[in-house]
């Protein structure tokens, strides 16, 4: 994996989660609990119980964790599209481009190997996040921290409880971070003149895009997989992915795979150009001919 990209994935990484985790818990509790009327409902509800640090539940874990996650989906990302076009010195700036079908399965390659290292962080992000209750009210709180959620799942559970949710999650990742790299690069292209660096705003602009499409795509297997994650936890029990499923669509109707698709659609453009952007701007850094 190319270091250049694993580092500059790796700040990037954990500069778009720290923009984009309050919005995060707000999806996640929509998605996994009825008592919500809506996205006000829940922002107001979690400032009046919890406070501002409610918004940030699960956090700590996360922002060093994901980060690796990230930095690893760009790695292996930027490591199979030069396998793809056996081109070792691409540059994506300078008139050398990729096909966009090569693009696609690159993206798609990453997703399957990030899901590695997401799985059992996000799981025990979601159950934080998830975690309503004050640790000072004596047994409100089943998990003390990140370590101790982890601690108790695998007590409870073994290893094989750290990867709930993972069949899901590889349903999401998969198809969708091919469909992350493929409208970035498409929209990069898009607005730079040919021979010419991408400009900020382009990236910012093409950060944005693919991360609305992605999550739109997302949302619907996100809907499962936080479901399935909260099986056992809090939540309702489910037997696997298919039965997640019917049973969610029996119960609340079609709608329900579309819980967080707003929320998803407004976190994901800001968070995703920055993240774009964060990633572009350490690549040059980095890899720019002293002069």
């Amino acid at each position: 994996m190319p270091f250049v990209e694993f580092i500059a994935g790796w700040i990037s990484g954990a500069v778009g989660l720290t923009v984009g985790h309050p919005m995060d818990t707000v999806k996640v509790r929509l998605q996994t609990q009825s008592t919500y009327k809506g996205i006000f409902d829940c922002v107001v509800r979690t400032y009046r119980h919890e406070g501002f640090h409610g918004f940030f539940k699960g956090m700590a874990f996360p922002v060093f964790s994901v980060a690796v996650s990230n930095s690893v989906a760009f790695g292996s990302y930027s490591s199979a599209l030069d396998y793809l076009t056996q081109s070792q010195n691409r540059k994506h700036d300078q008139g050398n481009k990729a096909p966009l079908w090569a693009v696609f399965i690159a993206g798609c390659f990453s997703g399957g190997i990030q899901v590695l290292v997401t799985a059992p962080v996000d799981l025990v992000k979601v159950r934080l996040q998830n975690q309503t209750a004050s640790r000072s009210v004596a047994g409100g709180a089943k998990y003390r921290s990140p370590m101790h959620c982890v601690a108790v799942i695998f007590r409870e559970d073994g290893a094989r409880g750290l990867f709930r949710g993972v069949l899901a999650l590889t349903l999401r990742d998969i198809p969708c971070f091919g469909l992350y790299f493929l409208p970035y690069e498409f929209t990069c292209r898009m607005l730079t003149e040919k021979g010419k660096q991408s400009s900020t705003y382009a990236i910012l602009m093409a950060g944005g895009i693919a991360g609305v499409v992605t999550w739109a795509c997302a949302t619907p297997m996100d809907v499962v997989k936080s479901r399935l994650q909260m099986s056992g936890a809090g939540g309702r029990v489910y037997s696997g992915t298919l039965h997640c499923i019917t049973a969610s669509l029996q119960e609340e109707g079609i709608r329900v795979f579309f819980k967080g698709l707003l929320l998803n659609s407004v976190r994901a453009f800001p968070v995703n150009a920055v993240t774009f952007l964060s990633y572009e701007t350490l690549i040059r850094s980095m890899t720019a001919s002293p002069t």
